[in-house]
């Protein structure tokens, strides 16, 4: 039983990883519009510059930057709904 219900985490989480894609494609694709300009609204959150690890002969760059929008937000929620459809 507990098989199942790990593998309905998974669905969800994909299913909301696909909302926050989706939304924020389609922010970004109607953020031109004047009257739907309101979706693209948003926040910028993590590193602005990435952590550089120079190892001499290796050199590695950590960054992440997550970017909270209306239409992601809207996403998520339609997400959890067809999540709770299935």
């Amino acid at each position: 039983m507990a098989r199942k219900s790990s593998q309905n985490i998974w669905v969800l989480i994909l299913l909301m990883l696909a909302g926050v894609v989706l939304g924020g494609f389609i922010g970004n694709a109607l953020g031109d519009i004047s009257a739907l300009s309101w979706l693209n609204y948003g926040s910028n959150f993590g590193l602005s510059s990435p952590i550089v690890l120079d190892l001499g002969v290796l050199t590695l760059q950590f960054g992440l930057t997550i970017r909270f929008t209306i239409a992601g937000i809207i996403g998520i929620i339609l997400a959890f709904f067809i999540y709770r459809k299935m």
